[in-house]
């Protein structure tokens, strides 16, 4: 009998329930039974770790409860959340299922994209935030879409490359209080070009957005960041100008702000490490991009 193949995801959190959405569209009944069980046990998690659910068991019967020590069914760890008190919070540690005929393992990580990076496994998914944030080169011109990026990545600092998006679009955004832009403009890559001043952003993104807007655009711009605890949109609308995540953007519009141009999507991405590459994971990989219109094409 031929050895699973492993495929790393994320423990918690939309890209995992990306993750699973897409390996339950290619792997069937029992692959969607899955899904929707480590998904809704993690939201249920969630919400009993935000408060806003209670639940008399103490965590490790939960834990207990939730796991399947025979190998069967999902498998779940303890990890220490970053909320006040720091309290233990359920995540997801692994499963087995069958895709396209194969069996596959898959191994929790709190960033796949590293394991990937680090030889650990042949495919994985994350977010194509990190990737930028890591291994894309900062060039003079921007990256505008998921096309872009796998050009952007010197093959001597990594072997891993982007397969396909996965389509869960939360976009990073440029947004502006209306008396930042000129009567006529469009807030889009060239206002920022001709800008100069301040620009809001979350500290975690800074190498992020200098990929997607490229470093002449950010040519006379200086990088503020929120206050501890204050709202991205609201310190945005201080500032005049920024740049953050959104979906619907009704938190932005409640600050009074203007939404512009969408840089980049936010989504989860199927990476692949080329290195690692057997005819079982490529097999698996073209199973799982299979039907997505974002699937990048090999160079």
């Amino acid at each position: 009998m031929s050895r699973p193949v492993s495929v790393a995801v994320p423990r918690k959190g939309r890209p995992l329930e990306a993750a699973l959405e897409r390996l339950a569209a290619a792997g069937g009944d029992d692959a969607a039974t899955l899904a929707d069980d480590v998904s809704s046990t993690l939201r249920y998690e969630k919400a009993i770790t935000k408060g806003s659910d209670r639940d008399q068991r103490g965590v490790y019967d939960r834990l207990a409860a939730y796991s399947d020590p025979d190998g069967s069914g999902p498998e779940y760890t303890l990890v220490r959340d970053d909320r006040e008190g720091h309290p233990r919070r359920i995540v997801f540690d692994s499963a087995r299922l069958s895709v396209d005929g194969r069996e596959v393992r898959l191994v929790g990580r709190e960033e796949p994209f590293r394991a990937l990076r680090t030889h650990d496994v042949a495919l994985g998914f994350d977010s194509a935030d990190l990737v930028l944030e890591e291994v894309v080169g900062l060039e003079p011109e921007g990256v505008s879409d998921l096309s872009d990026v796998n050009a952007r990545i010197d093959p001597r600092d990594t072997d891993v490359r982007v397969v396909t998006g996965l389509g869960d679009t939360v976009r990073h955004t440029l947004m502006a209080t209306p008396e930042t832009i000129s009567a006529g403009a469009e807030l889009d890559r060239s206002f920022v070009a001709d800008y100069e001043g301040s620009l809001c952003i979350s500290p975690r993104y800074e190498r992020l957005v200098e990929a997607v807007l490229g470093t002449d655009a950010l040519l006379g711009v200086e990088f503020v960041y929120p206050d501890p605890g204050q709202e991205e949109e609201a310190a945005i609308a201080e500032t005049g100008l920024g740049v953050y995540l959104t979906v619907t953007g009704g938190t932005a519009r409640d600050h009074g702000l203007v939404l512009g141009e969408d840089l980049f999507p936010s989504e989860t991405v199927l990476m692949e490490n080329e290195a690692e590459s057997t005819r079982a994971t490529r097999s698996l990989e073209i199973a799982l991009a299979s039907g997505i219109d974002t699937a990048l094409a090999p160079e």
